[in-house]
């Protein structure tokens, strides 16, 4: 009888049964298959804090084709994702296939890889409890936290409303910017600058100092004048001159955290796009029959670590050397140390196979996949490469005893640099003394006199902190130890869906409702909200991975300083106390005289009576004077494509036709090249194991093709499944409009109705 293997996802499925042979047969629990239940706690508090977990409605049929499935197999390996959330996965699955825990054969890969694949398979384990346990303690305290918290927010605020642990500490901390920022004073102060001749050459000095104090700072305009007027016009003499030679070393290979920020800066991807991509990349991409077909192109993408397996640095040294020459390889292959208080679970974010090169498979990823492969695969060979060599200089101009400087660098040898530059996380200012790349001084000499040709003192004010924006709030969970890789990006997601926090652009703005419940939580539940408390708390959970802190001991612990909070603030809580005012327009209702407010409905914002129910007038908010549809609109920006025109090679811009939107050759109509932009379902092809896609064909009829048409010719009326045949073992499809399942093998027949 065939093994089977059980993962999460049905890619993950397609890319590890090519590994394994026709011994093994590989199915998809889609995720989690138990879990509390919605409707009730589900957390026995007065019995020790005993979970009651249910099969999750709809994957009934799925339980009962895996129970089938595993009674028939030789062996059962549960191979779902290398992490807590992961172990309690498979734990769920042994409960729920009635397989005892000692019997378990569990699998863990950090890697997708034919080689990682079957060496677990050679040594499989037991389920970890200690791990499941962790995973428990975590959705026990959020259950209790969300299921308790929630009624008092009914009764305070508003009906609808929500807690959560984590999340309610990441609203706080958005709301303590916006208060930060509000209370700022701008200080004002004042920068100089002098342009110095030498020659057929120029320097730009800046303001430091004088010759008694050392550096000064520019306060008011007349203290700018003063130094201006003594210095315009005349001669300056070179104080000193340092020219020196410094060495600049690459950044660590990603971890969760840097990957996120790195790719919202260089990428503008949001957290959950960057965490989508990189799932898609980890669980194996079709790369074609001249690749091996279905990869894994990276490790996984959930990690605090910075270690790198030594198969890997090896790889990399000798790719590096092979690339760029042995000068780009360091003496030793560097190793880096990971944050104080990291799982170090599993390895940094490294490509699996450093021979995938990202432009030799470009053609096969999609846009996304390819930006963040090229991300990834660029930070980690660059980790391994040798340090960059800086010449450095640093020259101080004197005149009627002020002190001017000018500082920069030249790459004298790229080093890493010839590979990834890690983006600068810098908030300057106009009067910070930070080196400038690729400044050149000519040669002078200490004593020489400079002609002054041009001094200019300029006006500024400091400004307020930043607003977080994703990328530098997961950074600031990260430093604050809350949360883990795998909660910064379900958290963000949770706080703007519940309106706790919007989206300005790429800023993360505070709600009045998230202000609102932001003060509640504070004034009422301080532990809930506090930064320091949720670390201990995280800590708390990686003891109980550990096995040195016991599970009930956590929960009992913070419920009875819990139940203490949540008793006293509900014996004082005054219904409605705490609802948000609401935001008042100039619109006066004309049938009953009250000032309209505004309101959010089903199709967006709208003026409504303050008075409903008694008055039940409403506007629209826009009048059609200033309405969006009558306004000039601006020219529509641009947006090319990450892939050039087939035919002359020019950008490729997205257009909006007839049948939907396509990707056209900017250069129409010398060149009419054109290509659909297709959806992608999450199926794979019945063919290669590719991505399906849905087409568009004429008279606005929907099919359904390989994404890697034409190397792969698929393509079916009827969409595949991920259901196969019980008969044959091919890929079901269900028939256009119906929801009948049939088996496209001829000699089958086999066909359902579900």
């Amino acid at each position: 009888m065939p093994n089977l293997v059980i993962v999460e996802s049905p890619s993950k499925a397609a890319t590890i049964k090519g590994y394994l042979g026709t011994n093994y047969k590989v199915v998809a629990s889609k995720g989690h298959v138990r879990d509390l239940p919605k409707s009730t706690l589900g957390v026995d508090i007065e019995n020790d804090f005993a979970p009651h977990y249910i099969n999750i409605r709809g994957k009934g049929d799925l339980i009962k084709e895996i129970k089938k499935e595993a009674k028939a197999a030789n062996k059962v390996f549960l191979a779902t994702d290398p992490d807590r959330e992961g172990e309690a996965i498979s734990w769920h699955l042994a409960t729920a296939l009635g397989i005892p825990v000692e019997k378990t054969l569990r699998v863990t890969f950090n890697e997708i890889t034919k080689t990682a694949v079957k060496a677990a398979i050679k040594a499989p384990r037991q389920i970890d409890m200690n791990l499941v346990d962790a995973q428990q303690a975590r959705r026990i305290l959020d259950r209790i936290v969300g299921y308790k918290l929630s009624p008092y927010l009914w009764k305070t605020v508003k009906g609808g409303l929500s807690a959560g642990r984590v999340q309610s500490v990441a609203t706080k901390i958005i709301v303590d910017r916006e208060e930060e920022i509000r209370a700022f004073v701008p200080d004002e102060y004042w920068t100089i600058d002098a342009l110095l001749g030498c020659g057929d050459a120029e320097i730009l000095a800046h303001f430091y100092g004088d010759e008694k104090q050392g550096k000064i700072r520019i306060a008011n305009e007349e203290q700018a004048n003063v130094i201006k007027n003594a210095v315009d016009g005349k001669a300056f003499t070179v104080k000193a001159i340092k020219r020196g030679v410094r060495h600049k070393t690459p950044a660590p290979p990603f971890t969760t955290s840097t990957l996120q920020q790195e790719a919202a800066k260089k990428l503008g991807f949001q957290t959950a796009r960057t965490m989508k991509v990189a799932q898609e990349l980890y669980e194996g991409v079709n790369l074609g029959s001249e690749n091996g077909g279905v990869q894994g192109l990276i490790t996984y993408m959930r990690t605090d670590s910075l270690r790198v397996s030594n198969e890997a640095q090896t790889a990399a040294r000798e790719y590096i050397a092979e690339k760029y020459g042995e000068k780009y390889c360091p003496a030793s292959p560097r190793n880096y140390k990971s944050r104080s208080g990291s799982q170090d679970a599993h390895e940094a974010i490294r490509p699996a196979h450093l021979n995938h090169e990202p432009a030799t498979i470009r053609k096969h990823l999609t846009i996304d996949q390819y930006r963040l492969y090229k991300l990834i695969w660029s930070r980690f060979v660059a980790s391994q490469m040798q340090s960059a060599e800086l010449n450095t200089v640093v020259a101080d101009f004197g005149c009627e005893g002020y002190i001017f400087r000018t500082s920069g660098y030249t790459v004298a040898f790229q080093g890493y640099m010839a590979v990834y530059e890690e983006t600068e996380d810098i908030n300057r200012r106009a009067d910070d003394d930070n080196e400038q790349k690729d400044v050149l001084i000519p040669d002078i000499k200490e004593g020489q006199s400079l002609d002054g040709k041009k001094v200019s003192a300029d006006q500024h004010f400091t400004e307020a902190p930043p607003r977080y924006t994703e990328a530098s709030l997961v950074k600031f969970l990260e430093e604050k130890g809350i949360g883990r890789p795998s909660t910064y990006t379900p958290t963000i997601t949770t706080i703007i869906a519940r309106n706790y926090v919007k989206r300005d652009g790429k800023a993360l703005v505070p709600t009045p409702l998230g202000e609102v419940t932001t003060k509640l939580m504070s004034e009422n539940f301080a532990d809930v909200v506090d930064y320091r408390f949720t670390a201990e708390m995280e800590n708390d959970l990686d003891g109980i991975e550990n096995g040195s802190v016991e599970l009930n001991q956590v929960l009992r612990d913070f419920w009875g300083d819990f139940k203490k909070e949540l008793e006293k603030a509900e014996k004082n809580a005054v219904d409605g106390s705490l609802m948000p005012p609401p935001e008042e327009t100039d619109m006066i209702c004309e049938k009953c005289g009250s000032r309209m407010v505004v309101k959010m409905g089903r199709y967006g914002k709208f003026a409504a009576c303050p008075n409903y129910p008694k008055c039940r007038n409403t506007k629209p908010l826009e009048t059609p004077e200033n309405s969006e549809e009558n306004q000039e609109k601006p020219a529509k920006k641009l947006e090319i494509a990450d892939f050039k025109c087939e035919k002359c090679g020019g950008d490729m811009v997205l257009r909006t036709g007839k049948f939907g939107s396509f990707y056209a050759c900017i250069n129409y109509p010398k060149c009419r090249f054109t290509k659909q932009k297709v959806k992608e379902i999450d199926v794979p092809c019945p063919k290669c194991g590719a991505k399906v896609v849905i087409k568009h064909g004429r008279n606005k009829t929907v099919f359904y093709s390989c994404e890697r048409y034409p190397d792969c010719d698929f393509s079916s009326w009827d969409m595949p499944t991920v259901e196969k045949c019980p008969k044959c073992g091919e890929t079901l499809f269900r028939r256009k409009g119906r929801d009948t399942l049939y088996c496209r093998n001829e000699g089958c027949g086999y066909e359902t109705d579900k």
